[in-house]
């Protein structure tokens, strides 16, 4: 029977999905640019596996080796489909700050998967972000009765960030903002009858009560272990 102490012997791809400021600007009719944070560190959060529940942290600086060696990463959906932007292509720029893992992708916005990620963004219906990573040997620390885990460094190369439907980290702030930076006058009436209409949808929506946690904030960060 597995005990607490087989959750040390996991290896392989992890993913963490986090609810993050998450945000679209509009550059163009055939491109945007979408910012956000794909992971959030010293921000604890609770993991579930076969052994119950537990507490996990993605220590300041996990991130500085692999930036430091131009990992190769794509931005994803739901970590799957075709690359929507790419390191290596300079479309997908990606670096730690005190909060987490930065990124910012250029999008061509004439590819239809691309518009419909776009347009659940600027919707509100897609606000959240996730990545795929693996931790290099001896660079977890578990605490001794293997309740409590830290990240001290992770290796995202040839990994991924996404845009992903469900985060799980409550410590997180939340935003989605539409077409900022967006000359309006320039605008033609199609558009900005739609605009209009989007910003009244989300000022007509109720808003969350100060302090209220995600409702999902308990399993939907997960630890997936693949065989390599």
């Amino acid at each position: 029977m597995a005990s607490k102490s087989d959750r040390a012997k996991v290896t392989g791809t992890e993913r963490r999905a986090y609810p993050v400021r998450l945000e679209v600007r509009a550059q163009g009719s055939n491109n945007a640019t979408i910012e956000g944070y794909a992971s959030v560190t010293e921000a604890p959060y609770e993991m579930w596996d076969w052994a119950g529940s537990y507490t996990e942290v993605i220590r300041a600086g996990a991130f500085t080796k692999t930036l430091s060696e131009n990992p190769q990463t794509q931005l994803l959906l739901n970590h799957g489909g075709l690359s929507m932007a790419y390191t290596r292509a300079g479309t997908l720029r990606l670096a730690e700050d005190s909060t987490g893992l930065h990124m910012a992708a250029d999008l061509n916005t004439s590819r239809g998967d691309v518009r419909d990620m776009v347009a659940a963004i600027e919707d509100g219906n897609v606000d959240e972000m996730s990545f795929a990573f693996r931790v290099p040997p001896g660079r977890s620390q578990w605490s001794p009765d293997y309740d409590e885990r830290a990240i001290l460094e992770v290796d995202i190369h040839r990994g991924d960030v996404s845009v992903v439907n469900f985060g799980a980290n409550p410590n997180t702030s939340v935003e989605a903002l539409a077409m900022r930076g967006v000359d309006l006058d320039r605008l033609d009436p199609a558009a900005a009858q739609d605009l209009l209409a989007r910003l009244q949808k989300r000022l007509a929506a109720p808003q969350p009560a100060a302090g209220a946690e995600h409702p999902l904030s308990l399993y939907v960060a997960q630890a997936q272990a693949l065989s390599l």
